[in-house]
């Protein structure tokens, strides 16, 4: 049975963006699987989310840096 997309979280990065390491950081320490994408692959994204990173998604909804644990288990409903 496929997941559905919408439900899964994704973490926009970018290689050596240190704020996009810390993000990565707290999502680990929350114990919440979910997919490591890096905007400079795809131009789309970059286009989108270029000064914003890094951004927790999940569906429709994100989460923009600056971001601590409790805005993140807020964002996870936990």
């Amino acid at each position: 049975m496929a997941s559905d997309p919408a439900l899964e979280y994704t973490l926009y990065h970018t290689d050596g963006c240190h704020l996009c390491e810390l993000a990565k950081a707290l999502v680990e320490a929350a114990g919440v699987d979910f997919n490591h994408i890096d905007i400079c692959e795809q131009p789309a994204l970059a286009e989108r989310y270029g000064i914003s990173i890094p951004v927790f998604a999940q569906g429709e909804r994100e989460l923009f840096w600056p971001f601590d644990a409790a805005q993140l288990h807020d964002f996870l409903g936990v």
